[in-house]
């Protein structure tokens, strides 16, 4: 068992427009993932299931053939490799969890998020 609280988690700053806290158990990956306004996560997919919940802000989720916007309070669901890119309507807060956990960002391994 662990307790943490976010002041306590490393902030990575992956771009000039979105830094990332995560922690990561045996199965499951949380991030918490800040959003400039206009930021851009570029078109990927992954073996992970994802929850996006946005605490604040919107976010765009591009999807093939069409597209999915994601206010404050509210969650989207996408299943394990589907293809998706994400824009910031505005400045966003973002709860990702993931399962199986992202093994790529623990390692840092996620070249697409960084620069």
């Amino acid at each position: 068992m662990q307790v943490t609280s976010w002041n306590k988690i490393e902030t990575e700053k992956l771009s000039a427009t979105i830094t990332r806290q995560m922690l990561s158990g045996e199965h499951t990956t949380v991030a918490r993932i800040f959003l400039a306004h206009g930021a851009y996560v570029p078109r990927h997919a992954h073996a992970s299931e994802q929850f996006s919940l946005i605490l604040d802000g919107a976010l765009k989720f591009i999807f093939d053939g069409h597209e999915v916007v994601v206010h404050a309070g509210e969650m989207i669901f996408i299943p394990s490799h589907v293809p998706h890119a994400a824009q910031a309507l505005e400045d966003t807060v973002d709860l990702d969890i993931f399962s199986p956990r992202r093994e790529d960002w623990i390692r840092k391994d996620d070249a697409y998020l960084r620069g």
